[in-house]
């Protein structure tokens, strides 16, 4: 085993629900294997800071069910440059900090894997991101719950756009990829899903519309990366085309990182964070903890900083199909 002592745990990057599931396992899982645990408060901003602050078993209760991150997150311009990854090296020096378990993105992992190949310090990541783009795991923390908020928020607008007989555009996170869009509008049975990862997809929709004119309502689920524009654009250009249709937007926006974590994420995170200290108390360094096929991985920060995730395009043929 290796000769740790005492680690860090921090959230980084945007927040997502089930981080402070994620905090809970990676204390308690510390406690057991009888380390010392602090938090850092404020991601690397807080690491530059010397923002610190020792966790014990009592200050991670009743945090399951909490959205956010009670250890707070934060964007640091300072971290990305030698200067500040250097500070940030001698508070951990100054705290004995052996090393550290990062939650959040792709951005988060890239600032972990250069920052312990330049010290020598081991970090192992868990992925916190709504999104479910990371590369090497099948599910990532916080994207079962935004995928039920923006289900739930679709039916209730559903309600409305069938009582009226309009058509509404709905714009949900997912700047670079689609997961969020495809999953919800599969699971809300959405008429037309736009994601960034499909070409070609205005004319798709305008032949929608055009075939389908004497639909009453609509449901058009906004991927707000997507290949035409925001939803705002998209609706304009389509009641242009279609001045008859009745066309309302709505954009989820943040609410769609809030919230009390799922089971499923509350279980995906627990299960994580414990596969954390065990990894680091394992030698393992430079991994993120991936969920694949139901089962905890190693997956390197090469490899799912650079790993790019493609939709499964079954999913996307089962929409075709359903539409």
């Amino acid at each position: 085993m290796a000769n740790i002592k005492k680690i860090a745990v921090f959230t980084s990057g945007g927040d997502a629900p089930g981080m402070n599931a994620a905090i809970r396992a990676v204390v308690r899982a510390a406690l057991y294997h009888n380390l010392q645990i602090v938090g850092i408060v404020n991601g690397y901003k807080g690491m530059i800071a010397g923002n610190f602050v020792p966790l014990s078993s009592i200050d991670v209760a009743n945090i399951i069910q909490r959205g956010g991150t009670i250890l707070g997150t934060a964007r640091s311009k300072e971290f990305m440059t030698p200067e500040g990854r250097k500070t940030a090296f001698g508070q951990l020096q100054k705290e004995e900090i052996d090393a550290c378990v990062v939650i959040g993105g792709d951005g988060s992992f890239t600032g972990a894997n250069v920052f312990s190949r330049e010290y020598d310090i081991p970090f192992v990541g868990l992925p916190g991101t709504i999104d479910n783009d990371l590369f090497g795991t099948d599910f990532t923390i916080g994207f079962d719950t935004s995928l039920n908020t923006v289900v739930e928020a679709v039916d209730r607008i559903r309600d409305t756009a069938s009582a009226h007989s309009r058509t509404f555009f709905v714009e949900v996170m997912g700047r670079g990829a689609g997961f969020i869009a495809l999953h919800s509008g599969i699971a809300t049975g959405a008429e037309a899903i736009l994601v960034p990862e499909v070409e070609g997809e205005e004319e798709s929709l305008f032949s929608y519309l055009k075939n389908h004119k004497d639909k009453p309502s609509n449901i058009i689920l906004v991927a707000e990366g997507n290949n035409i524009g925001g939803a705002q654009e998209i609706a304009q250009r389509v009641k242009e085309r279609f001045k008859d249709l009745d066309i309302r937007v709505n954009v989820l926006g943040h609410m769609q990182r809030g919230g009390a974590p799922s089971a499923f994420d509350r279980f995906l995170a627990s299960r994580m964070g414990v596969a954390a200290v065990e990894a680091l108390l394992d030698n393992q360094r430079s991994i993120m903890i991936g969920f694949k096929n139901h089962e905890i991985d190693h997956i390197s920060f090469n490899k799912t900083i650079k790993g790019h995730r493609d939709l499964n395009r079954i999913l996307l043929e089962v929409a075709d199909i359903l539409t």
